[in-house]
């Protein structure tokens, strides 16, 4: 990817105790020189990607589809639930949270519509979550701090944090794009024909995976019986037009000064709600979405989770909370050990004077992905299953 050109300003928004790998700042040296790149805005949570550095902002005359990947639109909403704290049974809550993605959200057609998409914009795939570190938790307040009573933030409260994207529409826009462009790592005109046509099915991907959010959240209240509002709902894989030209955000929320935002932690460690400050235009309109990866997903499997008790611990946390996740590999993968920390993240945002913190939540119940049930009653009915197909038997 690297180019020959000058390279662009680096900025870097992390102090000397951010965990920042030196192939990270390899990759983050790569895009500045890449053509058309501008400036680069690096946050604390920078970690390194398939294509470049993710927790990045990165202003560009060009349009670089590679360094925004495969699931545009990705991103964070956070909702407030009419549930009282004081109410909540966790394990109950954790039993009905099993079948969110089975609660009816309505016709999926007449959905798209009403969101202004294509009703035949990848339907069966709406309400969702997906794998790798997509997730829908049940949080409850651990700290406030001043102000945040103004946001709709109640120490009595419960939230849900829901993380997802554009699923396989965004992926299929990607592949097709990386098809038909040999030289892609050049990044297209955005006056070109070829540059306004990824525009458009960018801007349509970024506008699924937030309605896609919304019902996944509607599908978790409806499973614990309970109405929500929209606190936040902030992309961090994308690009936005400014005056100077295209930024894109890597693994970075887009925010503007004023705007809540959360920033995750992992499934045993807290999160956090943020405002962004007036200085905010200092880093493209970019903050860190969350703490970061720390280890890369091979490397987690010699780390943690090398017997069956393990697995088991790594499924609870210690607020009493419980992570809902039949899939032992990404178990293991999405340990809270895998992350940075989120409050080093926050912390140096805030020397930056990037945000100011509001609250931490805490996760009480973390949804990531349950066995099809019918598949496990097939499996019931067939003893000789592993020995007919064994490896799809293996992930669990």
């Amino acid at each position: 990817m690297t180019s020959a050109v000058h390279p662009a300003v680096i900025n870097r928004f992390f102090s000397g105790s951010a965990w920042i790998e030196g192939a990270a700042l390899n990759q983050l040296d790569e895009m500045s020189r890449l053509p058309g790149v501008l400036e680069i805005a690096a946050f604390p949570d920078l970690h390194p990607g398939k294509y470049g550095a993710t927790g990045v902002a990165l202003l560009s005359s060009r349009l670089h589809p590679l360094l925004i990947g495969n699931d545009i639109g990705c991103g964070m909403s956070l909702f407030a639930l009419d549930l009282p704290l004081r109410k909540l049974k966790i394990d109950r809550a954790a039993e009905r949270l099993r079948r969110l993605e089975t609660q009816a959200i309505g016709e999926a057609g007449d959905l798209l519509a009403e969101a202004g998409l294509p009703v035949d914009l990848a339907p069966d795939a709406l309400g969702t979550i997906g794998g790798g570190n997509h997730f829908c938790e049940l949080q409850a307040v651990e700290d406030l701090a001043e102000g945040a009573d103004a946001a709709g933030l109640d120490d009595q409260g419960l939230y849900l944090l829901v993380h997802s994207g554009s699923r396989a529409l965004g992926a299929a826009v990607f592949s097709e794009t990386v098809a038909a462009h040999s030289g892609l790592a050049a990044g297209l005109d955005p006056g070109s024909e070829t540059g306004s046509a990824w525009l458009a099915s960018h801007d349509r991907c970024v506008a699924w995976a937030s309605l896609n959010r919304r019902l996944i959240a509607a599908r978790a209240a409806a499973a614990l019986r309970a109405d929500l509002r929209l606190i936040a709902d902030i992309p961090h894989n994308l690009v936005r037009r400014n005056d100077r030209g295209f930024v894109h955000y890597k693994g970075a929320a887009a925010v503007t000064t004023g705007e809540l935002a959360p920033i995750a932690g992992s499934r045993a460690s807290l999160s956090h709600v943020v405002v962004a400050g007036a200085g905010i235009s200092r880093s493209l309109g970019g903050i860190s979405h969350g703490a970061g990866r720390k280890y890369d997903r091979a490397t987690m499997h010699g780390r943690v989770g090398r017997n069956r008790s393990e697995r088991e611990q790594l499924l609870r946390n210690s607020w009493g909370g419980i992570a809902i996740c039949d899939d032992r590999a990404l178990v293991v993968e999405e340990a809270a050990s895998a992350y940075k920390d989120a409050g080093q993240v926050v912390s140096d945002l805030e020397n930056e004077g990037l945000i100011v913190g509001l609250a931490s939540l805490r996760p009480l119940v973390t949804f990531k992905k349950v066995v099809d049930e019918a598949e496990v009653e097939q499996r019931r009915r067939k003893p000789d299953y592993r020995r007919e197909g064994g490896r799809g038997h293996e992930r669990y």
